[in-house]
């Protein structure tokens, strides 16, 4: 199997984990991690990641995690184990592209945050589902995906928990300080329990991309000069949570992501348009970037590594929203035209995402999975021979 091919982190859940997962998302009268609230709901957790890890072996693949089966979605219960959250269900979910790409498509609803005290990283639940998957994995080597800071600050900030007379922070800096000192309290327990690599996943990146028609900044009459400084808000808070990893001793990693659930996308923009801000100055060592399709725009955009000699980028080049094996001709081709900006050592390839960002998971089997993931692995052989 290849060093080469990667996975970004989430598995399809079976069926039994599902069952309590399906319990979850209806009620906000529990309290996280919920293994209290449903008998039996811990052991099958355990008993599902073992599982799948045995399959992530089988399978070669170099980079194991837990199949993100500890979550319900891809962010939110990082932020339900923090210090001073309470979760609650909120009136409407996220807004996805239908398939048709006109329509609407809502998410599950359990996507509310209020803030009842300061944020504290200290003594997250993750940290035991880390501890787990390595006593599962042994020396074998494991990455912990979680949401990169300035996704989560974005999402707190353009919620009403700032300002108001009962609010926990008086203003966006002080939700932006006491976040950031939050996830260095985690990362300070990560590394102490021996973690090694932490991936940073962040949806955020396309609003700021003026080609994308999705995004509440493209349009007439939008302040450019504002929507600037708050990408450059969004870098330093991300920089300076990798800056202290990186001090640590971590690999600091990232995906970035338009969108995935029940294979539906968010929007559109284009590398090229941020590759300045997001690609050239946030300061992690590994790069994951979908270019499944065109809505990625020209691979141009990866010229901005060329002075970033030690980052590697994992091109997203597969597809896990489809229960068809990918393209091969097409992924051989877009790799070569990768290697002529970027040297071939550094390139590495995967899926635009994971298969599962919320437990529901894809529209695919999990036959179906495992077998666009061998594709994976095939081609990276074909093209890297190791």
């Amino acid at each position: 199997m290849s060093k080469k091919f990667q996975t970004v982190g989430s598995l399809l859940r079976p069926q039994n984990l599902l069952s309590y997962k399906h319990q979850i998302e209806h009620r906000d009268d529990i309290t996280y991690p919920f293994y209290t609230d449903f008998s039996g709901y811990e052991e099958c957790e355990h008993q599902a990641t073992k599982r799948v890890i045995d399959q992530e072996i089988q399978h070669g693949l170099e980079i194991i995690t837990d199949g993100e089966f500890s979550k319900s979605m891809w962010h939110l219960d990082f932020v339900w184990g923090l210090a001073g959250i309470n979760r609650y269900i909120a009136e409407h979910g996220y807004f996805f592209r239908d398939k048709d790409e006109t329509q609407k498509y809502e998410t599950r609803r359990d996507i509310g945050l209020r803030i009842t005290a300061p944020l504290s990283g200290k003594n997250h639940h993750f940290i035991s589902i880390f501890q787990r998957q390595a006593d599962i994995t042994g020396d074998r080597e494991t990455k912990l995906c979680i949401p990169s800071p300035s996704h989560i600050f974005g999402e707190l900030s353009w919620s009403d928990n700032i300002g108001g007379k009962d609010s926990v922070y008086a203003t966006p800096q002080e939700l932006k300080a006491g976040l950031i000192q939050a996830y260095k309290e985690f990362v300070q327990e990560y590394a102490a329990a021996g973690g090694k690599i932490l991936q940073f996943d962040d949806c955020l990146w396309e609003i700021f991309a003026d080609d994308n028609p999705n995004s509440p900044y493209t349009g007439q009459n939008i302040d450019q000069e504002a929507v600037q400084a708050l990408a450059t808000e969004f870098i330093d808070i991300n920089n300076t949570v990798i800056d202290f990893g990186h001090s640590l001793g971590l690999k600091m990693w990232t995906h970035n992501c338009r969108g995935n659930y029940d294979s539906r996308n968010m929007g559109g923009g284009s590398y090229s348009k941020i590759a300045d801000l997001f690609l050239k100055q946030l300061k992690y060592d590994r790069f994951f970037l979908e270019w499944d399709d065109d809505r990625a725009g020209s691979l141009d955009a990866l010229a901005v590594f060329k002075d970033k000699p030690d980052t590697e980028i994992v091109l997203g080049l597969l597809s896990s929203k489809t229960n068809t094996l990918d393209d091969e001709s097409r992924v051989l081709q877009l790799l070569d035209e990768a290697s002529k900006i970027i040297p071939k050592e550094r390139l590495l390839l995967s899926h635009q995402c994971g298969f599962a960002s919320c437990d529901g998971g894809n529209e695919l089997t999990e036959d179906e999975q495992w077998a666009k993931i061998d594709q994976g692995q095939n081609i990276a052989l074909k093209y890297w021979g190791e």
